[in-house]
């Protein structure tokens, strides 16, 4: 189903990449906002038949915010200002963790569980690991600040070593079982 809606996103949206020292991302853009931040896939520039139309002004506008924030972001520092974000295609309780997590501080972690009592359902812990799982735009809907039990990595839609990283450019340290 996550692969059938991520079709009908792209369908939707005008996707933009955004190269990193790191790789290449891609962002995607609806007519609301920033919906979409894809992490670079194995480090290598992907072909985007997408990326290939000139954006419109705004879009442009946007991309530029997410290109700075993107950038600062990696660089452990936080951004100065984001495009509009579109959460929209999330589910109602999605919808609720994503903007929990938008509230939880560089430099801070919370478990699962304390997302899951900050949205009203403290026994919906591994509801909430699934809402992170479908983050559609990590890094500025911070999933990767949400640890498992006894500080634990979790999981990471983007692979547990993009989450690690951005602990760590963040000045999270984390368990050496962990490591």
């Amino acid at each position: 189903m996550q692969t059938n809606m991520k079709n009908v996103i792209a369908a939707r949206t005008q996707a933009v990449p955004i190269p990193t020292p790191e790789g290449e991302f891609t962002a995607r853009y609806s007519a609301q906002g920033l919906c979409s931040l894809e992490f670079p896939s194995g480090g290598k520039p992907r072909k985007n038949k997408a990326a290939t139309a000139r954006p419109a002004a705004h879009i442009r506008r946007w991309h530029a915010a997410t290109c700075e924030a993107l950038s600062l972001a990696l660089a452990g520092q936080p951004p100065k200002r984001l495009p509009p974000i579109d959460l929209s295609q999330g589910t109602e309780f999605q919808q609720r963790v994503w903007r929990t997590l938008r509230k939880i501080s560089r430099g801070r972690t919370w478990s699962y569980a304390q997302v899951a009592r900050a949205v009203g359902n403290p026994k919906a812990v591994r509801a909430v690991g699934g809402a992170c799982g479908a983050n559609p735009i990590p890094v500025f809907v911070p999933c990767h600040r949400v640890l498992a039990a006894n500080r634990r990595l979790g999981g990471f839609s983007g692979c547990l070593n993009w989450k690690r990283a951005l602990l760590k450019v963040e000045g999270i340290r984390l368990p050496d079982y962990d490591a």
